[in-house]
């Protein structure tokens, strides 16, 4: 994970200059890539600046030939999930009609990735960042907040940074999926789950646990299992799950990947009546197979995002936010299955 402290010291456009042995009017023009400069000059200049780790200030530049970045900084995850993209349009729904553009960059999930971004964005004077983190702990964030730049974390609760969050009712969530699925007869329910670290998962997870605990049945089913991350994981798992004596009569999935990977491991499934399945996440597909589900809005989540972000630019200090959207469980089929026997 990223630490912030550890990062070196900043090299200067002076300390460029100096090691190419040119002026600093001289050095600024080669590395803005401007004409008229020699290219031995130049090609000192970019030795010099690569070796001292020298990155140019965008944001001074633009500064200097007075224009300003009117962007909000948005990370996501992958490119490849549905979440984010409707995300993305509710956050640029409240932020364009306030003459704000939205610039979206993906992290790949990765930490390193995505403080390279955040670090990016800062440097090129975005008015504000907007992330759904892939790091179990934000702290690295504190010292972009501190110079400036607010920041408001999405999908997940800011941890160790004093930030504003946008997150869904999760714990509730998983109640609402269990109690469905109890109420259907099921006795023995799995979660399959993301990430272990992800708090999504584990709030799903507590709010399934609570509802078999209140039931009297073991709040862990054998056969729940977080760690999956992916639709091949999650494939693999129930396939196998499927397979062993006492299997469950009902399957919980904790996202979209996780719901897809299990709906794949069903197809073609011919060993008796399927088990009922309850996913998280509206996308099309589900609703197109008449998945169950638990409906989060992501739009209505990027729009209370971007509204967080206007108002933490016209008063910085206004106390740290978090708000929650609340879900809700919409029933197509696949979540009412009655339980098979044996």
């Amino acid at each position: 994970m990223p630490q912030q402290l550890d990062l070196p010291p900043r090299a200067t456009l002076a300390q460029v200059a100096d090691r190419a042995g040119v002026s600093l009017k001289t050095a600024s023009r080669a590395l803005g890539g401007e004409p008229y400069v020699r290219d031995g000059t130049r090609q000192a200049v970019l030795t010099a600046a690569r070796e001292l780790g020298y990155r140019r200030n965008v944001a001074a530049s633009l500064l200097a030939r007075g224009r300003v970045s009117e962007t909000v900084g948005l990370i996501t995850g992958s490119f490849a999930n549905p979440f984010y993209s409707a995300l993305a349009q509710g956050i640029e729904d409240a932020v364009r009609e306030h003459g704000l553009l939205l610039s979206v960059a993906s992290s790949g999930e990765e930490p390193e990735r995505e403080w390279e971004l955040a670090r990016h964005l800062a440097e090129h004077q975005s008015k504000a960042i907007v992330v759904a983190s892939a790091m179990p702990d934000h702290e690295p964030y504190a010292g972009l907040v501190a110079a400036g730049t607010p920041v408001t974390f999405v999908d997940r609760r800011a941890r160790g940074v004093a930030s504003d969050s946008v997150v869904f009712a999760d714990v509730e969530g998983g109640r609402l999926a269990a109690r469905h699925l109890l109420r259907h007869g099921h006795r023995r329910i799995a979660f399959i789950g993301d990430y272990e670290w992800l708090p999504t998962q584990l709030d799903r997870l507590a709010g399934v646990a609570d509802e078999l605990a209140t039931a009297g049945l073991e709040p862990v089913a054998p056969w729940t299992r977080l760690g999956l991350h992916d639709a091949g994981a999650a494939h693999a798992h129930v396939a196998a799950m499927l397979r062993a004596p006492e299997a469950p009569t009902a399957v919980i999935a904790g996202n979209n990947r996780i719901l897809l990977g299990l709906v794949e491991a069903l197809t073609g499934y011919d060993a008796g009546p399927p088990p009922a399945t309850i996913g998280f996440d509206d996308v099309d597909w589900a609703r197109a197979i008449g998945q169950t589900v638990i409906v989060q809005d992501p739009i209505a989540m990027g729009r209370t995002a971007g509204a967080l972000v206007l108002a933490r630019l016209d008063d910085p200090d206004l106390p740290v936010r978090t708000e929650v959207i609340g879900v809700d469980l919409v029933a197509r089929g696949s979540g009412e299955r009655p339980p098979r026997v044996g």
